[in-house]
């Protein structure tokens, strides 16, 4: 017997809270898919109970409210996408949601203001002393985009 074998068996028992083997990884995944954007911005799986019940965490009492109308329907969703893994009953309850993450690059897609004449000047100006011909160059152009881009920004301001 080692040292170990103790805290597998606490380690075990711990896992076992977030419900039966693991499940909540899948249905996690799953769960966008299945109830669309709205929804997953509103409600997130939280754990799976000890019997199978998949929890719930919702923004408001509101939408725990009106998920709980459509329980039928979104656990058909989710047996759409988990077949026999899906979880046999769902509740819904307000509580913390993940925090959203940032925009992909795909979803972010920024223009990148092209620089005036103005600011390429002041770029070139402000890289003048640079020694190195080709870190001089990049500095003037990253100078210029930036001038630019601040230039975008404050002519974007309402008046």
């Amino acid at each position: 017997m080692t040292g170990l074998e103790p805290l597998g068996g606490e380690l075990r028992r711990e896992l076992g809270r977030l419900g039966p083997g693991g499940a909540i990884g899948e249905v996690v995944e799953a769960w966008p898919e299945a109830v669309g954007a709205p929804i997953a911005a509103n409600a997130w799986p939280a754990r799976i109970s000890r019997d199978g019940t998949l929890h719930v965490a919702t923004s408001s009492s509101a939408w725990a409210f009106e998920l709980t109308q459509l329980a039928d329907t979104v656990r058909a969703r989710l047996a759409e996408r988990l077949g026999t893994g899906a979880p046999p009953s769902l509740r819904f309850a307000p509580g913390r949601l993940p925090e959203p993450g940032a925009e992909s690059v795909a979803t972010s897609a920024r223009t990148v203001p092209t620089p005036s004449p103005a600011a390429w000047a002041a770029g070139e100006e402000i890289a003048s002393e640079i020694a190195d011909p080709a870190l001089r160059e990049v500095v003037a152009r990253a100078a210029a985009a930036s001038l630019a881009a601040a230039e975008t920004r404050s002519s974007d301001r309402p008046i």
